[in-house]
């Protein structure tokens, strides 16, 4: 199957996608890479009933092509149903529609999940990123003005979200 909960031994691929990501300041806030050692609490957290970490597998040998993680939003227990989102692609697998299989997945899965609402986080300038999200039903919902360094500049963060009922459609 070419959508799975990633499993430990999956741990070093999500990483080494990240990683890959970082350089064009695009898609993450993180500067420099991170570790396989250092995301293992984080890898840790998700629970495949509940908070899932989904990867895309290549169909012919089965390597992790993108991911997307699903975890829960500010911590409170009000904001239980709503959840952020969180997708990559390697860098040899981007425009093969994998994050938008996995981002129809998730929003399939999410009255399952017990999720209302979704949300994601995109700089203002991944036009790719933000015209994905928008393809899956999701709307801005806010901007927060240059609250971004990226190197010399300074950078929009703008939130995305959807609500989700019962059928997985938006409400």
């Amino acid at each position: 199957m070419p959508i799975r909960h990633a499993t430990s031994a999956d741990l070093a691929d999500i990483v080494a996608i990240y990683n890959a990501s970082i350089p064009g300041r695009m898609a993450t806030a993180d500067l420099v890479p991170v570790t396989v050692a250092g995301r293992r609490a984080w890898f840790d957290e998700f629970a495949p009933q509940r908070r899932p970490l989904w990867v895309r597998c290549d169909s012919m040998t089965g390597a992790v092509m993108a991911w997307l993680s699903i975890r829960s939003f500010y911590g409170r227990p009000a904001y239980e149903a709503t959840v952020e989102v969180g997708v990559y692609t390697a860098p040899a697998a981007q425009r093969r529609g994998y994050a938008r299989q996995l981002l129809a997945h998730a929003v399939s899965s999410a009255p399952t999940l017990g999720i209302e609402a979704m949300l994601a986080f995109v700089f203002g300038h991944n036009a790719p990123s933000l015209r994905l999200f928008e393809g899956a039903g999701f709307r801005t919902w806010g901007v927060l003005p240059r609250v971004a360094r990226l190197d010399a500049e300074r950078r929009d963060l703008v939130i995305l979200g959807r609500q989700v009922d019962a059928a997985g459609v938006p409400e």
